[in-house]
C-alpha cells in the first residue's frame, strides 16, 4: 500500500498572492491598438494557413515595427507588440517563433531564429509576494543563430555571430563568435565560419 507524503506548510514564510499583482505601471500601448494587433496577429501570423511574407511585413510595419529587406517570416509566429520590434536585413523567423517583447527586441542583419525558439522580454520577481513584472530588452547582433526551441531571457544580448543551440536557455550575454549549449547556456566552443 502506497503512503502519501503530506505537503509541509511553512507558516512563518510569506506566500505568493497573485491577487495583489499590479502591472499598472506598464503601458505598452493603447487598448484599441492592442486589440487590432491581436486580431491581425491571429489571422495573418499565428494562422498556419497564411504563408505570404509580403503582407506580413507590410502589417508589421503598419503597426510600428522596423523591418529590413529580405525578411523571411514562416507561419505560426507570435509577436506580442510589433511597435517594440526592430528587424534588420535578411532575417529568418522559423515556424512557431514566439517574440514575447514586453521590452524592445532588436534583431540584427542575417540572424536566424529557428522553429519554436522564444525571445522572452518579460519575467516575474518570484522573491516578491506580489510576483512583480520584470521587463528587459533583448538584442541579437548580426549573424546570431537561435536554435530550435531555444530561449533567450530578458535583458540578454547575443553578440555578433553567437549561436544558442537547440533547447538551450540564454540567461546572460553570449559572446561573439561563440557556441552555447545547455540550461543555463554555457560556451562550448568558438564559432568558425568558412567560405
Amino acid at each position: 500500500m502506497l503512503q502519501s507524503n503530506p505537503i509541509k506548510v511553512m507558516p512563518d514564510k510569506l506566500k505568493t498572492d497573485l491577487s495583489k499583482f499590479n502591472s499598472s505601471w506598464y503601458k505598452p500601448g493603447g487598448k484599441i491598438k492592442w486589440v487590432l494587433w491581436h486580431i491581425t496577429s491571429s489571422v495573418f501570423f499565428i494562422n498556419p494557413l497564411f504563408t505570404f511574407i509580403g503582407p506580413k511585413v507590410f502589417l508589421l510595419r503598419l503597426f510600428g515595427a522596423k523591418i529590413g529587406k529580405g525578411t523571411v517570416l514562416k507561419t505560426r509566429i507570435a509577436i506580442k507588440f510589433p511597435w517594440f520590434l526592430e528587424i534588420g536585413d535578411n532575417v529568418w523567423l522559423g515556424e512557431a517563433v514566439w517574440i514575447e517583447n514586453h521590452g524592445k527586441v532588436k534583431i540584427g542583419n542575417s540572424c536566424c531564429l529557428s522553429q519554436g525558439s522564444m525571445l522572452l522580454c518579460g519575467n516575474h520577481n518570484f522573491k516578491k509576494s506580489t510576483f512583480d513584472l520584470i521587463v528587459g530588452d533583448i538584442t541579437l547582433e548580426e549573424g546570431t543563430w537561435i536554435g530550435a526551441h531555444a530561449i533567450v531571457c530578458p535583458g540578454v544580448t547575443c553578440k555578433s555571430h553567437s549561436v544558442l543551440s537547440v533547447n538551450s536557455v540564454a540567461t546572460e550575454t553570449l559572446e561573439a563568435y561563440s557556441v552555447y549549449k545547455g540550461n543555463p547556456a554555457v560556451k562550448i566552443r568558438d564559432r568558425e565560419i568558412k567560405e
